[in-house]
């Protein structure tokens, strides 16, 4: 049994309630210690997972709050260790007094993410599930946080898990025929495996392909802002994000670098990036801030070029757009619709999509929003938790893959059992470095050290 951790859970804010969570041996002894039941009942003699009425106290018998506990026993807990958790009201100070005194009766502070990695070090959540955690709790849209709750509930888990052990039965089968021959085992002929690899690769292959959905899901896309000088950007920018988040003048080149900041918009995460007024200029830091606006165009997945509809456009606006919109997903953005309208599309941007809106009142973003819900259609679609959604994720896969890989290659051109199944082995490396069946230590302090304390 680990030693005794307790954290709050539930944050440093303000809130209606609030939790404090134990863990490791002792848990159940050090909650006795502070919390008197209503009943008069230790929590000592009371059943798992059962919420309890009471007051909790201080070491002078002083009350510091009414609230709720509750015990559940190893292994049948979240961590796999005997567990307690006190609801209290949640009062950041009467919350801090409360942890104060558990940490008087043996229990220390949690570390970020040690709750979770307990949860995994005790097998109760492979890798991948626990990355899930963090990744759930980090959510901004419905998509991200139903695909955390899938990887949460095992999806991915279930498919590697089913390679694995395809890919066991052959290298099990192989060892079978040459530890013992003398044994009535079936002969291992590697020609009957073709499939079982074909399908792992299959496998491997379709879940490696949702990488980079799963990282526009969780990191978002990112989306450059541009146009010429007082059009609305920045103005545009505040009222996507729903508050004043750029300086908005009536002075050209009032932007002089990106501002940046992310949204949702259309059920997609987007990085916004705020950029210069794109026009020639002898200031130097204005020029720095138009390069750097050309080189946020060039990465961006999205652009939204920002037109002054009260006034027509000019050559250089349409050639920015035209140039836009041949390397990325562009909208046209007509603003000040509240004023008489003069900008009319070319007819050579007529296939442009468009929308014309107020970004100082705010009218017209929610048909901004269908626009881009329609341009990114493929990250609308609810995902069942069978994305992978970080770099660590993809490159085990990615290398499982290519070992399937080069071990069907060498089956189809005949070499020894052996050579095959070196590749099969280090395929099976890679899954179980998936989903931590074989990790460093500190590749595993790093995955948690992301997590929130009391997580």
């Amino acid at each position: 049994m680990s030693d005794l951790i307790a954290a709050v859970a539930t944050g440093a804010a303000r809130s209606a309630i609030g939790i404090i969570r134990l863990s490791g041996e002792g848990a159940i002894d050090c909650v006795d210690a502070v919390f008197r039941a209503a009943s008069g009942r230790k929590m000592a003699d009371t059943p798992s997972n059962k919420l309890v009425y009471g007051g909790i106290y201080d070491e002078n018998g002083g009350l510091l709050d009414m609230g709720l506990c509750f015990v559940a026993r190893a292994p049948k807990s979240y961590t796999g260790e005997d567990t307690a958790e006190l609801q209290c009201h949640g009062s950041p100070a009467a919350l801090g007094e409360v942890l104060a005194e558990l940490l008087k009766n043996g229990a220390r502070q949690a570390k970020p993410g040690e709750f979770t990695k307990r949860a995994f070090l005790n097998g109760k959540l492979d890798l991948t599930r626990a990355e899930a955690v963090i990744d759930l709790i980090d959510a901004d849209t419905d998509l991200a946080a139903k695909n955390a709750a899938g990887q949460l509930a095992g999806a991915v888990t279930r498919k590697t898990d089913a390679v694995y052990s395809d890919l066991l039965d052959i290298a099990a089968h192989f060892h079978a025929v040459v530890d013992f021959p003398d044994d009535d085992v079936e002969e291992f002929e590697l020609r009957d495996y073709l499939g079982t690899l074909e399908r792992a690769e299959k496998t491997l292959s379709d879940l490696l392909d949702t990488f980079g959905r799963g990282r526009v899901i969780r990191d978002g896309l990112e989306c450059a802002i541009v146009g010429s000088p007082n059009v609305g950007k920045s103005s545009l920018l505040n009222a996507l994000l729903g508050f004043e988040r750029a300086i908005v003048t009536d002075i050209p080149g009032t932007t002089r670098d990106t501002v940046e900041d992310t949204c949702v918009l259309g059920g997609v995460k987007l990085r916004l990036i705020d950029t210069a007024g794109l026009r020639k200029t002898d200031d130097a830091v204005e020029m720095m801030g138009v390069e750097r606006s050309y080189a946020a165009m060039r990465r961006a997945k999205l652009i939204f070029a920002v037109l002054d509809s009260s006034r027509p456009m000019t050559g250089e606006e349409a050639e920015l757009i035209k140039k836009a919109a041949s390397t990325t997903r562009t909208v046209m953005v007509l603003n000040k619709s509240d004023l008489p309208v003069r900008l009319a599309v070319p007819a050579e941007l007529e296939g442009i999509p468009r929308t014309g809106l107020c970004a100082l009142t705010g009218e017209g973003t929610r048909k901004l929003s269908e626009l881009v819900a329609g341009l990114f259609q493929q990250y609308g679609d609810a995902p069942e938790g069978e994305i992978l959604t970080n770099d660590r994720q993809a490159g085990e896969v990615r290398a499982a893959l290519e070992a399937v890989r080069d071990a069907k290659g060498a089956l189809q051109e005949g070499v020894t059992p052996d050579a095959v199944l070196t590749e099969l082995e280090d395929a099976m490396d890679s899954l179980g470095r998936l989903g931590g069946r074989t990790l460093s230590s500190d590749v595993t302090d790093r995955i948690f050290s992301r997590f929130c304390v009391g997580k």
